[in-house]
């Protein structure tokens, strides 16, 4: 299974870092900090007037698809995003598979002024705390790459210093950790890990199942105006789209068309 090679990975990355770095010094950094981290809800949360909340993603590289854009400029490429009236953006960190960098974070913090997700395979609370020295106002975790208490535990670490949580949950069972976990975000990811094959109906079987007053974020497969108007009428809020994007010559004008929807 891909998820289990990738977090092997991390953990091997994170456990580098750690002797590098010491999380007693990653701490330390935390004063010094310029970037508190923003409040993402009213970014996320779907209005009459802004109905189709746009996350729109930071990435060079995937899994499954290899190099999805050679000329990737992180910083022109958030900034068209930006402009383009996305709501939030979505900035891949993770180096062997997605070809990211912690870096494109505090880059993109710099020049641009909406929130910004770090999408990484956060384990460990030394990550969380890597996420916000570098600027990000919330971060994503993958319900099924963590234990029911991992995934609450570094939930509540997150919101103790500031940032939000979006919960990844691919089926009924990733549902009810993210549930339980108190998340206020919750994401469903049409792509399936062991796969990789889309199900598009995957929102609309666990939309009935979570309580009122959550945010919904869409994840993989939205790449036309119909799938984000259907999924919106169902009570969808934000629709984080990457790969789309990424493929675009014209990204300001894409994400543009996506907001008139």
């Amino acid at each position: 299974m891909i998820l289990d090679e990738i977090i092997r990975q991390t953990e091997e990355d994170l456990n580098r870092r750690k002797k590098e770095f010491p999380i007693e010094w990653l701490g330390r950094t935390l004063s010094y900090n310029n970037f508190a981290p923003r409040d993402v809800k009213p970014h996320l949360r779907s209005t009459k007037e802004n109905p189709y909340r746009i996350i729109a993603e930071v990435k060079k590289a995937s899994p499954s698809k290899g190099v999805i854009r050679e000329d990737f400029d992180p910083i022109l490429i958030a900034q068209s995003y930006n402009n383009g009236g996305a709501d939030a953006l979505s900035v891949l960190t993770e180096p062997h598979f997605f070809k990211g960098n912690l870096e494109y974070l505090a880059q993109i913090r710099r020049y641009v002024p909406i929130p910004l997700l770090r999408k990484d395979f956060t384990v460990d609370e030394y990550q969380v705390l890597e996420a916000y020295v570098y600027g990000a106002d919330f971060i994503l975790l993958i319900a099924k790459a963590l234990s029911k208490k991992k995934l609450s535990d570094l939930l509540s670490f997150a919101m103790e210093l500031g940032m939000e949580v979006l919960v990844e949950v691919h089926d009924k069972a990733d549902l009810l950790k993210a549930v339980s976990s108190g998340s206020n975000i919750i994401g469903i990811n049409h792509r399936n890990l062991e796969t990789f094959e889309m199900d598009m109906s995957l929102s609309q079987k666990l939309l009935p199942l979570i309580p009122k007053g959550k945010i919904i974020v869409a994840e993989s497969g939205l790449s036309d105006k119909e799938t984000i108007v259907n999924l919106s009428s169902i009570g969808v809020d934000a629709f984080l789209i990457g790969e789309y994007f990424m493929r675009q010559n014209d990204i300001e004008s894409s994400v543009r068309e996506f907001k008139r929807v």
